[in-house]
């Protein structure tokens, strides 16, 4: 019986050589290019330049506002009143008011003396200061650490309580709100909250209790950060870009002219009793000072940010624990605008413009139009406009509208100037994970509710970098080195091939000259995806 040849069972059509091979899939490419990928790509286009208007609008108005604010406004002594708190001493101190102070903790075996030593360090009546120590930890040796620290300070007279709980139930908003239900707090007015990296000066209280003590209608004081680490290392160089941005333009900002923004978590002061009225503390999101400080907000109440008034803190040092903290505040407001939307369109409270200053500019463009629009159009749209040569970018949405972005989010940080280029390709690469997030949070999928508590080093870090310059310790060194596998992220190593074949098609066949922009790209998400975006400077 005659062999059937396995050519008869393949179409002729199929029978060609590796050129034809070639030739047929460059005809299935302009089969499917036509009717299907250049309108899709055409509405991306137009999507994400509608996306980068609504940014660079809102950065615009920042900016004027800003300039404004410095020049003409009031500054917050002039504004509101303000009549230092003095001793007296036929009164005693019995004209302070009574202050709770909340140290919310979890493991945090490398800084926990840095915030219990700077609040029992705070000049207010010690009488009239109530120190809290709200301890999450797992590690029965670092809560050993920690309730000794609290004896140490309480035998020198400081009014210091150590509070565990059986659980983490709410985590952070849990531990705040099971603090606030001991009965010696309803002797308390006040609660400045102090996270574990945070060392506020001894005169933290007196430059802000009195906005709140001779202003009623102010119910929180938020003081701006001020990072010690700031030059340990290239990725802490660049947060500090980001949040000098925060601090001296968005806070800023919604401070002068709304007299709202987002609590930042710590470093600030509450009126207990808005708290209480607002609802409390709640943990349906991870970004439970944002919840808080929207409540309050929708009640009426008024913010006050002091920007003179600055506290020393910590930036994540790591890549790892940078990548956990942006996911968090990333997903959170999300999540929450989600949530609260309804709500403040309801709300009668508050007037319209405060409400569509709170929807549109505060959530839907910073929170999350502002994350998307850098990733899809300069990460994704416009490398793929270079394969499909039919779809054009405009010159003004390409370059002119993020090159005007980018130099008003630098007036923050003038020191750093010279880092800004990197830090615009840094900031294309953390927008894929905090676009990641955001959609986990609008959606409230998978990570929606992940609360991951950032690493802090404290002194450990600076001891390393140290030992890095003067080739010494090498065994500390090593040991605080993870392995390069585990540094690895497959995601950023794939947008970085991505990046790099559409850098080399511009290249070979563009005309716009992208490629330079992709190849710094390409190597910007090859760093990061090696883990090696935290090297010291």
């Amino acid at each position: 019986m005659d062999q059937i040849s396995p050519k008869l069972l393949i179409p002729q059509s199929f029978l060609v050589n590796r050129d034809d091979v070639t030739s047929q899939l460059g005809l299935m490419w302009e089969l499917i290019k036509a009717p299907l990928l250049v309108p899709m790509l055409k509405l991306s286009v137009y999507i994400c330049l509608g996306m980068a208007l609504m940014l660079f609008m809102e950065r615009v108005y920042m900016g004027i506002v800003i300039v404004l604010v410095k020049l003409f406004w009031k500054k917050p002594e002039e504004r509101y009143k303000f009549v230092p708190i003095e001793d007296d001493e036929e009164h005693g101190s019995s004209n302070f008011p009574v202050v709770l102070v909340q140290i919310p903790m979890f493991n945090e075996k490398e800084v926990y003396k840095i915030s219990i030593g700077a609040a029992c360090g705070l000049s207010w009546p010690s009488d009239r200061l109530v120190i809290q120590v709200l301890d999450d930890s797992t590690d029965s040796a670092i809560k050993s650490m920690v309730e000794q620290e609290c004896q140490r300070w309480a035998s020198k007279g400081i009014n210091i309580t150590y509070q565990i709980r059986e659980n983490r139930t709410g985590y952070k908003a849990g531990a705040l709100k099971e603090g606030l239900k001991r009965s010696y707090v309803k002797h308390c007015e006040y609660v400045a909250i102090i996270d574990a990296d945070f060392r506020p000066d001894p005169d933290f209280l007196r430059k802000s209790i009195p906005f709140l003590d001779h202003n009623p209608d102010i119910v929180l004081v938020q003081a701006r950060w001020r990072f010690v680490n700031a030059d340990e290392c290239l990725l802490t160089r660049m947060q500090e870009m980001s949040l000098d941005y925060h601090f001296t333009v968005e806070q800023e900002v919604g401070s002068a002219t709304h007299a709202f923004f987002g609590f930042n978590g710590t470093a600030g002061i509450w009126r207990i009793a808005a708290i209480n009225e607002a609802g409390g503390w709640k943990d349906r999101t991870t970004v439970e000072d944002m919840d808080l400080a929207v409540r309050a907000s929708l009640r009426g109440w008024k913010f006050l940010y002091l920007g003179d008034l600055q506290v020393k803190s910590e930036l994540p040092s790591t890549f790892k624990a940078f990548r956990f903290q942006q996911h968090r505040w990333s997903c959170g407001p999300a999540n929450l605008f989600r949530k609260m939307v309804g709500e403040i369109i309801t709300n009668k409270k508050v007037r319209f413009w405060k409400k569509l200053y709170v929807i549109y500019s505060f959530f839907f463009v910073r929170k999350i139009i502002a994350h998307m629009v850098t990733f899809f159009f300069y990460c994704v749209v416009l490398p793929l406009t270079i394969l499909v040569p039919e779809v054009k970018v405009p010159i003004w949405g390409s370059v002119y509208i993020p090159s005007i972005i980018t130099i008003l989010n630098s007036v923050g940080t003038p020191r750093s100037i010279h880092l800004l280029f990197y830090w615009i390709l840094f900031e294309n690469v953390m927008s894929l994970h905090r676009t990641k997030a955001t959609l986990i949070g609008l959606f409230e999928t998978g990570r929606a509710n992940e609360w991951v508590v950032t690493e802090k080093l404290g002194d450990v870090a600076k001891k390393v970098a140290e030992a890095n310059k003067n080739k010494t310790n090498s065994k500390a060194v090593k040991r605080c080195r993870s392995k390069f596998t585990d540094r690895l992220n497959t995601l950023e190593l794939g947008f970085s091939a991505f990046l790099f074949l559409c850098g080399c098609f511009d290249f070979m066949y563009g005309k716009n000259n992208y490629f330079i922009y992709l190849w710094l790209q390409t190597i910007t998400f090859f760093i990061t995806g090696i883990g090696y975006v935290g090297t010291i400077i």
